[in-house]
């Protein structure tokens, strides 16, 4: 009996042993660089102690990854400028087949459509402080986009609530960061929904770190499935009050743990058609929710994250325990994405289109802010335009009654130009530039009495022709032009 026990006890040391081979080899294929912020002693508000347990488990889950972790705990503004920039040098340094990894615990916050990470010493009187002592998402991503590198990982511990009293015009949790819209490669996790606020939980992690430090352990599942169990992971033990999100452009394959040729593992209560993209209509999710039990068709759309598939759901399911929360859950997905939209056209017409579904939001005010920030940026340029047209519209009327065109209203927007053409043509250096002896006497009197006129205007518009002619060749020195337009009885323009 013992020769079995044995034989077993080998073969399942062998086996651990070359699942950590083979996450070292694979780790050594390619540099893993980790930033890990942690941010608890907060100076003008309650400390959080859960964010620094957080950065000290994803330390050592990250370094047995194969990740070369920096570790910075308790930043102010320019510690956690300098540690981004530090850490965007060694990306930078190690070169282009590089993962870079950034974790942030503490708090985070949305002023005007913008995310931004809180340093501890952030101590704002109003929403104008957040941009001049935070520190832009925006600007971490970028600093990292720049970099030529395999994959960028954001995972953001961030969304609790707000603690700034002086804040309450900031929206609720953080708003959406779509990373399609900036450099491939990029992979951002919130802790919630955008829009929503995380729990610090019971335990020494919150929720979120939770389950990321149990499943990402598993080996051989590459990350994008890994976000979705721990999408599931932390809608279960918070009873759908949180559920995390993420965005993903990469263009490789990313796995903390396992080879990256292995097959994953199937997830627990989810078919390999729920771990599919999420870009299926309502009709799609109604045929595969049809006939599953709540429980299962719970777990494949809260895997999807998707408005389709919550929509779906509720639909089906309209009296099930968790079709509340996923109500709660569809309804500010949607504010979040139209909220989205509003700031990225940032126009009059789209704050306004905005408020007209959402008045009564968290980020009402902010939208009526930025409205009015977007109508007096643009007043100023109707205002420069419309002191031009007068002045052009003179310039281009016509010399000749019998040539007059219908009258139609001056494009501002076209006036510079039209006036430029004009001002291109100086009448009086062609007056300079011809021969005295071009300029020729008008002919007598009577030679314009006995010449028959020519058929179409009457005598009196000839005459009105002839004196035009005659004043703009002789009296504003149009040159031979203007004569011959008055001799042939205004039929040609005096230019």
């Amino acid at each position: 009996m013992r020769r079995p026990v044995l034989r077993n006890l080998l073969l399942a040391s062998s086996l651990v042993a070359l699942a950590q081979l083979m996450t070292t080899a694979h780790a050594a294929a390619e540099a893993r660089l980790a930033l890990v912020i942690g941010q608890s002693a907060y100076r003008t508000v309650p400390e959080l102690p859960n964010a620094a347990n957080d950065a000290k488990g994803m330390t050592e889950l990250l370094g047995n990854a194969g990740f070369t972790v920096t570790t910075a705990p308790n930043l102010n503004q320019d510690e956690m400028r300098q540690a981004i920039s530090d850490f965007a040098g060694r990306v930078s340094a190690s070169g282009a087949d590089t993962v870079a990894l950034v974790f942030y615990a503490g708090h985070g916050l949305q002023i005007d459509g913008e995310n931004y990470l809180v340093p501890v010493d952030l101590d704002p009187k109003r929403e104008a402080d957040i941009p001049l002592q935070g520190v832009r998402l925006n600007d971490l991503l970028n600093t990292l986009g720049a970099l030529p590198t395999r994959a960028r990982i954001f995972m953001l511990d961030a969304c609790r609530n707000n603690p700034f009293p002086a804040l309450s015009g900031a929206g609720h949790g953080l708003a959406i960061v779509d990373t399609k819209a900036g450099a491939p490669g990029s992979f951002i996790s919130y802790s919630t929904s955008p829009g929503a606020e995380a729990e610090d939980g019971s335990g020494a992690d919150s929720p979120y770190t939770t389950a990321v430090l149990s499943v990402a352990r598993q080996p051989n599942i590459p990350i994008e499935e890994m976000f979705k169990r721990i999408r599931i992971a932390v809608a279960q033990s918070t009873d759908g009050r949180q559920i995390p999100w993420e965005s993903s452009s990469l263009t490789t394959d990313f796995k903390f743990f396992g080879d990256s040729g292995a097959q994953p593992a199937s997830t627990p209560g989810a078919s390999a058609m729920a771990l599919a993209s999420g870009t299926r209509s309502v009709e799609d999710w109604r045929r595969d929710l049809q006939g599953k039990a709540p429980g299962a068709a719970y777990e494949l759309v809260i895997a999807d994250d998707t408005v389709p598939a919550y929509q779906a759901y509720i639909e089906l399911y309209a009296q099930d325990v968790h079709t509340p929360s996923l109500r709660a859950v569809l309804e500010r997905r949607r504010q979040m994405l139209a909220w989205e939209r509003a700031v990225a056209i940032n126009t009059r017409a789209s704050f306004e289109a905005y408020l007209v579904n959402w008045d009564n939001s968290d980020l009402a005010a902010t939208a009526r802010r930025l409205l009015l920030r977007v109508q007096n940026r643009n007043y100023v340029l109707p205002a420069t335009v419309a002191a031009v047209p007068a002045p052009v519209a003179v310039a281009m009327a016509p010399t000749c009654p019998c040539a007059t065109p219908p009258a139609t209203p001056v494009n501002p927007a076209v006036a510079p130009t039209i006036k430029k053409r004009v001002d291109d043509t100086p009448p009086k250096r062609k007056v300079a530039d011809t021969p005295p002896k071009r300029r020729r006497a008008p002919p007598p009197d009577d030679e314009v009495v006995e010449r028959a006129p020519p058929p179409g205007p009457p005598p009196g518009a000839v005459m009105q022709g002839v004196g035009i002619g005659v004043g703009i060749g002789l009296g504003m020195g149009m040159g031979g032009r203007g004569g011959e337009m008055g001799r042939s009885g205004g039929y040609r323009n005096g230019y």
